[in-house]
């Protein structure tokens, strides 16, 4: 593990108090700590029985209705967060309070769905009392516990043991280390389920269409080009002083050079343009686009992925702000920009 950064002193914020000193963190101690609880963790996983594992996973793969996750307090966080991530997976799932369940709630169990009850000790007195009710309504119940034997393992179908040492909390009471293999556990039978059904990268980004994953893995060039009436065009014979209102109106910070058909010939941007006047002076007036564009610029397919058209962007040897958009005629249909990209949340 790396060092820490030294510690400062901050001063006492109330300049009444004189008698109380700041409280620091030891260093040594805070690293002992890490260290523990790496090893409670290994211990977890060296002990983990494999077989109730696959068993368990098995069943949440062959469950035709929905997968229910329950559990109090710290466990039940830990209910909510994996069935969150099984629902962003596109499977059926959902967290079942067991408060909320004994006041009606259980009414959206069916003998179909599967309960799966998280409970350090197995003992919960919500859940013991939830279970038989559960059960009557012909689901399935799973309890996911570490100490054993517990009133739970025996009031359901079938029962994970989580192997805890102890907790990394001083008294043995704080839920931190049991809490930590608790989400250790569901989230890789997450991945394995996520595995298991070909779940891939499409279906995920199509689970998630806000956020920057799923609109770098969604988003293709075309969805995000400028096109028609917005590009910058001129003919490479334009000169380019009668260009200056093209080049800076449509704010793409150049112009794409074409021929009759659309055929993309070549760009000019700002920086040509300020590069030209400084070398040409009052020559300039008589210059045409043609004579000054670059005749190899970057240019992307419409049906590439926009996260793609960035990278290309960014590339060696140097950054450029745009992309013109051809098709395989090299007929040019659009432009993306580092703008454009950016503001759709790449």
């Amino acid at each position: 593990m790396g060092s820490l950064p030294p510690l400062q002193f901050i001063p006492n914020p109330d300049p009444n108090c004189k008698d109380h000193q700041q409280e620091l963190i030891n260093p040594d101690n805070l690293l002992n700590l890490f260290k523990t609880q790496q090893k409670y963790l290994n211990h977890f996983f060296q002990n983990l029985d494999l077989s109730q594992t696959l068993l368990f996973t098995q069943t949440l793969l062959n469950s035709t209705g929905t997968i229910f996750f329950t559990g109090v307090g710290k466990s039940g966080f830990v209910a909510q967060k994996i069935s969150q991530t099984l629902v962003s997976l596109g499977i059926k799932s959902g967290f079942l309070s067991p408060v909320d369940a004994l006041h009606g709630d259980i009414g959206i169990l069916s003998s179909a769905d599967v309960l799966v009850m998280f409970s350090k000790s197995g003992n919960t007195e919500e859940l013991v009392r939830l279970a038989p009710c559960a059960k009557a309504k012909g689901a399935y119940l799973i309890s996911i516990t570490s100490l054993e034997p517990n009133a739970l393992m025996d009031l359901c179908d079938m029962n994970v043991n989580l192997p805890l040492e102890r907790e990394l909390c001083p008294f043995d009471l704080a839920p931190v280390t049991s809490t930590a293999i608790q989400m250790v556990f569901g989230d890789t039978v997450s991945i394995a389920l996520m595995g298991a059904r070909n779940f891939n990268k499409e279906m995920y980004a199509a689970n998630h269409p806000a956020g920057r994953i799923g609109k770098s893995l969604i988003f293709k060039v075309k969805d995000l080009m400028k096109k028609k009436e917005e590009l910058p065009v001129c003919r490479e014979g334009d000169l380019i002083m009668d260009q200056l209102v093209e080049l800076t109106s449509k704010g793409c910070g150049c112009l794409l050079v074409v021929d009759n058909d659309y055929h993309l010939l070549g760009t000019f941007t700002d920086g040509d343009l300020r590069r030209t006047l400084k070398a040409s002076g009052e020559g300039i007036f008589k210059l045409t686009v043609g004579e000054m564009c670059n005749r190899r610029p970057r240019t992307i397919d419409p049906d590439a992925m926009a996260v793609e058209a960035m990278k290309k962007m960014e590339s060696p040897p140097s950054a450029v702000q745009f992309l013109p958009v051809v098709n395989h005629d090299n007929i040019l249909i659009g432009i993306v920009t580092l703008h454009g990209l950016v503001s759709a949340g790449l």
